[in-house]
């Protein structure tokens, strides 16, 4: 969830220039600095840098000031640190790591799903292939994203892993940053939806070993189009 108000706008301005190297890493800041680059009361900067500390971008100790911490300290699985990326410059390190994670990731938790999950978390997976062919049809692309983000958050939580489920953010985030940051192609691709089909056919019916292959086609497939945007080639469309 995002921060609201002042002190959340100043979060998100000093996270971006961060992200950006704006602001480098061992770089120490006074907390006079923050009140007055950004123009804000002492209050509002004490509580901005105190959410920075809590997502480790920064520490803050008596007498030193605050400190920008190296991107390797971040909390990198928080999903404002991964907007923060996925806006920079070096968004393409950023949208690799995504991908490889849930390449590594989502063909267990797939499987683990047509194991083990329940009647109505199969059933749930199936309403949002449903919807994600349905705003395919429709050409409506943010309730294609709702529902595609709806869908990797069910088949983690599926899993029946709680670590597993917890990555649920971070596949949201880069879904939705993808569409708000206008980093995928322009058409929906109608296979990509055909393969989230197959994976909730697999988990509705325990197949665990069909099930992890589909996700398999579903991650290299998004890992393909994200290389070709990167290279600029443009892509064929969506595949979520």
């Amino acid at each position: 969830m995002e921060l609201q108000g002042l002190h959340g706008q100043v979060v998100d301005r000093i996270g971006r220039s961060l992200a950006a190297d704006e602001i480098r890493a061992g770089e120490v800041l006074r907390l006079e600095d923050v009140q007055e680059r950004y123009g804000v009361s002492r209050t509002v900067a004490r509580e901005a840098v105190r959410v920075l500390e809590s997502k480790r971008v920064v520490t803050s100790r008596p007498r030193v000031g605050i400190t920008v911490r190296p991107l390797t300290e971040w909390n990198l699985y928080d999903p404002q640190v991964i907007r923060w990326r996925l806006a920079s410059p070096r968004r393409e390190a950023q949208l690799r790591e995504l991908a490889e994670l849930r390449a590594a990731v989502e063909p267990s938790a797939a499987a683990l799903a047509a194991s083990g999950a329940a009647p109505d978390a199969r059933a749930a997976l199936t309403a949002h292939a449903h919807a994600m062919a349905e705003a395919a049809r429709a050409d409506d692309r943010r309730r294609f994203v709702t529902a595609d983000a709806a869908f990797h958050r069910t088949l983690l939580t599926a899993s029946g892993n709680g670590m597993f489920a917890q990555l649920a953010e971070v596949t949201e985030e880069l879904l939705t940053s993808r569409h708000d940051l206008a980093l995928m192609p322009p058409d929906i691709d109608m296979t990509a939806v055909h393969r989230h089909e197959e994976v909730a056919a697999a988990v509705a019916t325990s197949r665990p070993t069909e099930a992890a292959e589909a996700v398999v086609r579903i991650v290299n497939a998004a890992h393909d189009e994200v290389e070709r945007l990167l290279a600029g080639a443009g892509g064929c469309g969506y595949g979520g």
